[in-house]
């Protein structure tokens, strides 16, 4: 009878076992770094996914922007070479080229220096995971730019305490192998709804306020991106048709994108693109 218990016992705990096993899901994959330059943060297998054929777009074909490119060029660089440099919020108008850059520099200087800089893509959804992420990378043997498209909060959102701290380091400081780059449409992240909830139900409104506000003073640079000028578009275009040897007249090249922008409502680096993948299509040419 005892027997009979004690295997059902030894049956009961191994069945619990193998259950928390599978809820636990698979074992983290091991990162081997030389893989690729560019990986995506797979928060429940605390791996780095890499990405053999990053979508991005050579320096030369975003135009319009020159001011903010000089800047965040200047500050990779730096990181990469091992010096002191910024965390970067490139904020503002959409299509402008925010993710597009930061893709496009860090190719550009890893090919510039010869180095293996990695660009590690964290999705906004995942921002609460980061301090597992920051333990991972700061024993790469590599200098890593964090990165984080499209980054805001909603209200009763408090995954941005988490990148407050990513941000700043805690005690330990932020790696030094680690910079931040995120691309938001907000200069400020967070709905001005939420932070002025945050300063109606507080004790001292002020505070709740400053406490918001200050996820984007943890950025050092902030770059801003704006509707681009007519001018600034066709310079897009034409920049597109020149790269990819597209046989079309200029003047009908401009007559064509400037109709196709009217169509859209708007004119922005993404917009160019679309319409050159369109013209690139009925000129039976790849892009």
């Amino acid at each position: 009878m005892r027997e009979d218990l004690l295997k059902s016992i030894l049956g009961e705990l191994k069945r619990l076992a193998d259950a928390a096993d599978r809820a636990a899901g698979p074992a983290p994959t091991p990162i081997s770094w030389d893989d690729a330059d560019c990986f995506v943060w797979n928060p429940e297998r605390h791996s780095l996914t890499p990405v053999k054929r990053p979508n991005r777009v050579d320096l030369t074909l975003i135009r319009g922007v020159d001011h903010v490119k000089t800047i965040l060029h200047e500050n990779t660089d730096r990181f990469a070479e091992g010096f002191a440099a910024n965390n970067v919020l490139l904020w503002g108008a959409r299509g402008m080229g925010k993710s597009s850059l930061v893709k496009a520099i860090h190719a550009s200087i890893n090919v510039e220096r010869k180095t293996s800089m990695k660009l590690v893509e964290v999705h906004r959804e995942d921002i609460q995971t980061l301090p597992v992420l920051m333990d991972i990378l700061k024993a790469a043997p590599h200098r890593v730019i964090l990165f984080c498209d499209d980054l805001s909060f909603d209200n009763d959102d408090t995954s941005y305490k988490s990148l407050k701290a990513a941000l700043d380091g805690g005690i330990e400081g932020r790696p030094e192998n680690v910079i931040f780059y995120a691309t938001s449409n907000r200069r400020h992240l967070l709905p001005r709804n939420m932070i002025e909830n945050e300063q109606s139900t507080a004790i001292n409104p002020s505070e709740a306020v400053e406490e918001k506000v200050s996820l984007s003073d943890r950025f050092g640079l902030w770059l801003g991106f704006h509707k681009c000028s007519q001018d600034d578009y066709l310079a897009m275009v034409d920049g597109y048709r020149e790269y990819f040897k597209l046989d079309i007249e200029p003047e009908k090249l401009h007559f064509e994108a400037l109709e196709w922008a009217t169509t859209r409502g708007s004119r922005s680096g993404r917009v160019a693109w679309q319409y050159i993948q369109d013209l690139a299509g009925r000129l039976r040419q790849t892009v």
